[in-house]
């Protein structure tokens, strides 16, 4: 697909519109003609924004490199939000897809964050070809059924099952999450453990050892379960679940850099 040419290292703020579905607003950063690297493409996670500071240093970062990057809102994220219990996985997949296919061109490396991280997986096996690495930051691979499910109480199933939603305390949010049953219901449809998963490029697995949300032995498990030979897990020791912490960042953004090396 064919796009306008941005001025070298610009950054735009659009809405890409799509017939018959939500858009999506978006940030994007071209690269420099004559710096041969990858674009990058950050996945944030459930109920994360673009504007969040993994997404926006990365930016800076790519900036300063001459390197194209692209962060986006999931369709009920960011100014979207009240369209959240409305949306489920599949959607949140096909946005990220739509957004490698109609915001870059040539290879890119997808940096996704908790739930982005499964995300990423998705893209990767549905666009193989346009992927030059993969970068997990806390992955919550399969978190609907792993993670979510597991912690939802027998009461709250009952009510889920009657009434379709409910609202779950959060730690990010004082009003809580609403959590669907189609949420749960059509998130296992997209379930990738045990694998095998066939994705075969280059993939950098970052995880805090004091993450209260997703355990760290999940990127061990996602690790193997990947068919690439080129898989590094990195246990950041007590790191939390949203590792934004600068020394923390530098540690994300050579992850990147590293994917980026032409030599490679």
């Amino acid at each position: 697909m064919q796009h306008e040419p941005m001025p070298e290292c610009a950054e735009e703020a659009g809405i890409l519109a799509r017939e018959g579905m939500a858009s999506i607003a978006y940030v994007r950063q071209s690269g420099k003609g004559d710096v041969a690297l990858p674009g990058i493409v950050f996945l944030g996670g459930f109920r994360s924004e673009m504007t969040g500071i993994k997404a926006t240093h990365l930016a800076a970062v790519a900036r300063a490199r001459g390197q194209a990057f692209v962060r986006f809102d999931y369709r009920g994220h960011g100014a979207d939000a009240a369209a959240f219990p409305d949306c489920v996985v599949g959607d949140w997949i096909r946005d990220a897809i739509q957004v490698l296919d109609r915001l870059t061109e040539g290879p890119q490396i997808l940096v996704g964050s908790s739930m982005g991280g499964w995300i990423m997986q998705h893209v990767a096996l549905a666009r193989p070809d346009r992927i030059a690495g993969l970068v997990g930051i806390a992955s919550a691979s399969d978190f609907t059924e792993r993670l979510m499910w597991p912690q939802i109480p027998a009461a709250f199933r009952a009510r889920l099952a009657a009434d379709g939603r409910i609202t779950v305390p959060s730690l990010y949010d004082p009003a809580g999450y609403v959590i669907t049953a189609g949420l749960i219901d059509e998130g296992r449809r997209h379930l990738l453990l045990p694998g095998p998963i066939p994705v075969r490029c280059p993939v950098r697995l970052l995880h805090g050892t004091r993450d209260p949300d997703v355990p760290w032995q999940l990127s061990v498990e996602l690790a193997e379960a990947l068919e690439s030979s080129d898989v590094v897990v990195t246990l950041i020791k007590d790191g939390d679940h949203r590792l934004s912490e600068p020394d923390q960042l530098v540690r994300i953004a050579a992850a990147v850099a590293e994917l980026s090396r032409s030599d490679r």
